[in-house]
């Protein structure tokens, strides 16, 4: 049985861990198909390996990025502005 892992949020909340809204958002980036299931299974293999049961936004975003722009440059400015422009939000200054 694979343990559960909790993505702490933003406003405070948390909720379950789910491999396919890390696809999604990688295909909103602009990722192509295999290449978001590719970073989903890499992101969802680094928790598991290191035990982690909880994790922030922010922590899953800095990995899930990290791979992205390994992958392609494009995708993850797509990302960064896509968090600007619609979230209201300055990701890369989250992450450093």
């Amino acid at each position: 049985m694979t343990s559960m892992i909790y993505v702490s949020k933003r406003n405070g909340s948390r909720e379950e861990f789910v491999y396919e809204k890390v696809v999604v958002s990688c295909l909103k980036a602009g990722a192509a198909l295999e290449a978001s299931r590719k970073i989903a299974k890499i992101v969802e293999g680094r928790l598991l390996d290191k035990g982690v049961s909880d994790i922030s936004a922010i922590e899953l975003t800095k990995m899930i990025l990290e791979l992205l722009k390994r992958e392609n440059e494009e995708w993850y400015r797509n990302w960064i502005l896509f968090d600007r422009a619609v979230k209201k939000r300055r990701t890369e200054e989250e992450l450093k």
